[in-house]
C-alpha cells in the first residue's frame, strides 16, 4: 500500500514540475522569452550590431556643390555596404575645424579614414595619430602631402582633366590651322591643392607650344601657376581678378577681344562668367571658357552659351571605388589600384585608383547627366 501511494505521489510531483516549467517558458508581456534559443538570438543580434565597423569621411566644405555631392554619395554607398559612417564637413574650408573633426573620428573608433583635405600640407600631425592607432587613410581626390600615414589615394585622372581642357581650346580655336593670334587668360585653383599641379600643367602641356609660337597671346602676361591660382577655388575671387583683367587690358565686346579663358574648374569659371556678363558680353560674343565638375550653375551656363565645356567627374563612380577600397581594407584583402607610379606625396609613391573624366558640354549634357540620373532635368532647366 505504501508502495502504491509513493508511486502516485511521484507521478503527481512530476506533473507539477512539468506544469511549472511550462509556465516559466511562456512569452513575457514584452514579447521576449526566457528560452535558450531566443536568448541566443538576441545575443547574436547585439553582437552583430556591436561589430558594425565605423568609417570616418572628412570633406573640405559645404560651400561648393561638388563636395556636398561627394560626401552624400560616399555616406550612402558606405551605409549600403553595411558600415556606420561619420561624415563631417570642414565649415568654410576651415583647417583647424577639419583637424579637430579628424581627431574626433580617431578617438571615436573609426577604423578607416577617407579624407578630402582642405590643404594638402595641414594634416601631418593629426594623421600621425591615425597611423599610431593603425587606422588606414585614403586620400580622397586631393593628395595629402608629406605624411607617411596615407595608405591609398582615390581620384580621377587629374592630368587628363587638364589635357582635356587644353585639347578643347586647341580644337575650338583651331590652333593648328587658324592664323591667330588669339587672346587668352588663365585661372586655376587653390595653391594648397596638389591637384592644380596636374590640372594646370596638363592644360599647359597642350597650350604652351602655341604661347611660345605666338599663336596664343596672354595680354596680362599672367601665365605662371601661382600667379593665376585662386585661393579656396573661390568664385568671388576669380570674379574679382577677372574684373581687374577686364579693366587693365580693355577687354569688352567692342574693345580688346578676349578669345578664351582657361579655367581649371567650374567655381572659377562661374566667377569669370559673372565678370564678363557684367562687362556686356552675351552668348553671341562670349569667349570660350573651360571648367570642371559639371556643377548645376555651370551646366545652366553651358546651356545658356556662357560657358563652353566642363570636364565631368562622376562622383558616384569615385564613391563606389572608395567603398571597394574600404571594404577590402576592413576584410584584409588588397584594395583595387591602377596606378603605382604617378602620385608621390613627398614620402613615396601612394598606390592610387584613377577614374576616367569625360568632356561635357551643351551638346551632350542630357545624355551625360540627365539620362544617367546624375541630375533631374528640372535641376538644370529654367
Amino acid at each position: 500500500m505504501k508502495k502504491k501511494v509513493s508511486k502516485v505521489l511521484a507521478v503527481v510531483l512530476a506533473a507539477l514540475i512539468l506544469f511549472v516549467t511550462g509556465c516559466n517558458s511562456q512569452p513575457s508581456s514584452s514579447g521576449t522569452t526566457s528560452g535558450g534559443a531566443d536568448a541566443g538570438a538576441a545575443s547574436g543580434a547585439d553582437t552583430a550590431s556591436a561589430a558594425k565597423k565605423k568609417v570616418g569621411v572628412s570633406m573640405p566644405t559645404k560651400s561648393l556643390q561638388r563636395w556636398n555631392q561627394d560626401g552624400e554619395n560616399m555616406k550612402s554607398s558606405l551605409e549600403a555596404a553595411g558600415y556606420e559612417v561619420d561624415l563631417q564637413y570642414g565649415g568654410e574650408n576651415e583647417i583647424p575645424l577639419q583637424v579637430s573633426q579628424i581627431e574626433n573620428m580617431i578617438s571615436s573608433g573609426c577604423e578607416v579614414l577617407v579624407i578630402a583635405a582642405i590643404d594638402g600640407e595641414s594634416l601631418t600631425e593629426v594623421l600621425a595619430n591615425a597611423k599610431a592607432n593603425n587606422i588606414p587613410v585614403i586620400a580622397y581626390d586631393r593628395l595629402i602631402m608629406n605624411t607617411d600615414a596615407v595608405t591609398y589615394y582615390a581620384t580621377f585622372d587629374n592630368w587628363k582633366v587638364g589635357t582635356m581642357q587644353g585639347e578643347y581650346l586647341k580644337r575650338v580655336l583651331d590652333l593648328d590651322n587658324a592664323a591667330g593670334p588669339f587672346n587668352i587668360e588663365f585661372f586655376t585653383g587653390d595653391p594648397g591643392d596638389n591637384n592644380i599641379n596636374f590640372f594646370f600643367d596638363g592644360a599647359m602641356s597642350v597650350l604652351q607650344p602655341y604661347l611660345d609660337s605666338g599663336k596664343l597671346v596672354c595680354p596680362s602676361g599672367q601665365t605662371e601657376k601661382l600667379t593665376v591660382a585662386t585661393e579656396g577655388w573661390s568664385s568671388e575671387r576669380s570674379q574679382s581678378r577677372m574684373e581687374n583683367l577686364i579693366s587693365s587690358n580693355g577687354y569688352s565686346p567692342s574693345g580688346t577681344k578676349l578669345d578664351a579663358v582657361m579655367c581649371s574648374n567650374d567655381s572659377t569659371a562661374q566667377g569669370v562668367t559673372t565678370a564678363l556678363t557684367n562687362a556686356g558680353y552675351t552668348k553671341d560674343n562670349f569667349p570660350y571658357i573651360t571648367g570642371q565638375d559639371c556643377d548645376i550653375v555651370s551646366v545652366k551656363n553651358m546651356i545658356a552659351g556662357t560657358q563652353s565645356m566642363s570636364v565631368f567627374k562622376d562622383t558616384r563612380t569615385l564613391a563606389n571605388k572608395v567603398v571597394e577600397m574600404v571594404d577590402a581594407i576592413l576584410k584584409g584583402s588588397e584594395p583595387p589600384v591602377n596606378d603605382n607610379e604617378t602620385y608621390d606625396n613627398g614620402t613615396g609613391i601612394i598606390p592610387s585608383y584613377l577614374c576616367d573624366p569625360v568632356e561635357g558640354s551643351a551638346a551632350n549634357y542630357r545624355e551625360l547627366l540627365i539620362d544617367t540620373g546624375y541630375y533631374k532635368e528640372e535641376d538644370v532647366i529654367g
